[in-house]
């Protein structure tokens, strides 16, 4: 079984993408910039390198000393409102650095290539979304993840040789139910992470951010998935494409969507206490709803999530917070 190149190995989702990983039997390289990463989350037994996925020599060099099969490519911004403020650092991390690794991949031979993706590259809708549904970005992180999705494929079409998947993410959330991973990091903008900081006292309240979308109580819909379902569909992408599947583009998410204000409840169900919140303006980027449709994911890889209960989702970001504090 060949190595698998983790980029971003030492973040939220790489991490877990790493112990999911590991726990298959693949051995794993880690590269990442530290920008955001956190050297303690990076599993033990995995090989760890310091640098960025744009440094083609540094790239280049990995691939091949390590007989590398397959890249997991998670190293990138991620944040929507700063995308909005600052487009350039998304363009350049997101798109540019996705090009560079690219090149790289197919000057070493690399076979497989799974990318994280988002859902917030569709068009805005209420209705769960396919992989057909048009795309139509409203801020330059979506956009940034649409290009690179474009540059993927194409290199798929010129290179036969070269398989990806893409893999659009809706709301990711909780933690390793081991407790050896979760959010970490200074800067986070996802609902169910504040939310837990405010309950432990780091915030003094939650904002609620639009209070006048068209959803059945006036706060936005997101499909939140369990970051450790999220790792072992990346794994299931991955032996897809070593059994001879096809280069493709699959959903992540359970297909259920919660407002803002089913998420409070949930976290106030958990720790029996009320969660101090604060209605705010809308956020720009933000569309209303973002719903899944997983049918292909779980059809074409045979996916099933583990951890579909919003409350448990909630009770393992809590945990981490608690523990990592």
């Amino acid at each position: 079984m060949s190595a698998v190149l983790v980029t971003g190995g030492a973040g939220y989702i790489g991490s877990h993408a790493a112990l999911a990983l590991l726990g298959s039997g693949y051995q794993v390289v880690v590269l990442d910039d530290f920008s955001t990463g956190v050297r303690s989350l990076v599993p033990q037994g995995v090989q760890l390198f310091e640098g960025d996925v744009a440094d083609r020599a540094l790239t280049a060099r990995l691939l091949r000393s390590h007989a590398i099969g397959a890249v997991m490519h998670f190293a990138g911004s991620i944040i929507v409102p700063e995308s909005v403020q600052n487009p350039t650092k998304y363009y350049r991390n997101n798109t540019a650095g996705t090009l560079a690794l690219l090149e790289s991949c197919v000057e070493a031979e690399v076979r497989h290539f799974i990318f994280s993706s988002t859902a917030t590259l569709y068009a805005p809708s209420l209705e769960p979304m396919p992989e057909t549904f048009p795309t139509a970005p409203i801020s330059p992180y979506g956009a940034s993840k649409l290009f690179s999705e474009r540059m993927i494929m194409d290199t798929a079409a010129a290179h036969p040789a070269f398989r990806p998947v893409c893999l659009r993410y809706f709301n990711v959330a909780g933690a390793d139910p081991a407790g050896r991973s979760g959010q970490s990091g200074p800067q986070s903008t996802h609902l169910i992470r504040v939310a837990v900081e405010t309950t432990l006292g780091r915030r003094p309240f939650l904002e609620v951010f639009g209070g006048d979308y068209p959803t059945r109580d006036g706060t936005g819909v997101r499909d939140y998935i369990h970051v450790s379902d999220l790792a072992d569909a990346h794994v299931a992408a991955l032996r897809y494409l070593e059994e001879g599947g096809e280069p493709a583009i699959f959903n992540c998410g359970y297909g259920t969507g919660y407002t803002v204000l089913e998420v409070i409840a949930a976290l106030e169900r958990v720790t029996g206490a009320p969660l101090p919140t604060k209605l705010a303006p809308r956020r720009a980027g933000d569309p209303a709803s973002l719903i899944a449709d997983p049918t292909e994911l779980a059809r074409r890889t045979g996916w099933q999530p583990k951890h579909a209960d919003l409350d448990a989702i909630v009770a393992s970001a809590l945990a981490w917070a608690r523990k990592s504090a």
